[in-house]
């Protein structure tokens, strides 16, 4: 299979940047999106030009550090990672355009990697609990119905990619932050600071300077492990409520 790409190149954030465009052959359908950039990058390399970067991890589809915007749309046309995304999903001839994710809080660090430490500052705002945990505790100790783990656990699903700010016309991170929200909402061990994790986190995602949410849905639509709406509205719950309090005090 022949392609031709298109690749967006940066050496810095500082740098204006621009598209290259790269003829690729012998791409095998049966290779994953990043295995086609790795021979990509092969060739590049025997010429003596500057391969290019991306970030990856774990090419599972659970470390969250792909991340790449395939044809318009976060990790490509399926609704997966970019590292569980295959070449069967592109057609020979095909002309493929690669960029980083478009974001002011996610600077461009080189070529299609981004600076994510957005995420990192926000979770660390109030993304933990403060439990002496001491042994380790029976897994029934804690009665917990069944719906509620269900609905925590969905939310822990997120693997804080970014694909759900790529998506978003605002650049918004609602999705991420709700899900990191609700994990923990949900939960009796998260109720220790839940009064406060919900005004710190949003206030930290707003520093960072992400954008507010659009109510389009597009997060949701393009996240690769399906995270719901839903907790934004729980996350908007949360956060009102430990406004209301504070002001009560």
């Amino acid at each position: 299979m022949k392609l031709t790409l298109k690749i967006w190149r940066q050496k810095n954030a500082s740098d204006k940047g621009g598209f290259a465009t790269y003829p690729v052959d012998h791409v095998s359908k049966d290779m994953s999106f990043l295995e086609m950039l790795d021979v990509l990058n092969e060739e590049l390399t025997e010429k003596g030009e500057d391969p290019v970067h991306f970030d990856h991890d774990c090419r599972e589809g659970i470390c969250g550090m792909c991340s790449l915007y395939i044809n318009g749309k976060p990790h490509g046309p399926q609704q997966t990672t970019t590292c569980q995304l295959h070449m069967r999903s592109f057609n020979d001839g095909d002309t493929v355009v690669i960029e980083p994710w478009r974001a002011k809080a996610f600077p461009v660090v080189k070529d299609l990697v981004v600076d994510r430490a957005a995420f990192d500052r926000i979770i660390q705002a109030g993304g933990y609990v403060n439990v002496n945990t001491g042994g380790v505790p029976d897994a029934n100790e804690i009665p917990i119905p069944k719906t509620i783990a269900d609905l925590a656990m969905d939310a822990a699903q997120c693997i804080g990619c970014g694909a759900c700010v790529a998506a978003c016309k605002n650049a918004s991170a609602m999705l991420f932050t709700s899900a990191k929200v609700s994990q923990l909402a949900l939960l009796p061990q998260g109720q220790v600071e839940r009064k406060t994790r919900a005004e710190k986190m949003v206030a930290q995602m707003d520093a960072e300077g992400f954008g507010a949410c659009t109510n389009t849905g597009a997060c949701e639509a393009e996240c690769p492990k399906g995270i719901s709406i839903t907790n934004i509205a729980r996350m908007n719950r949360e956060y009102f409520s430990a406004v209301v309090s504070s002001e009560n005090v």
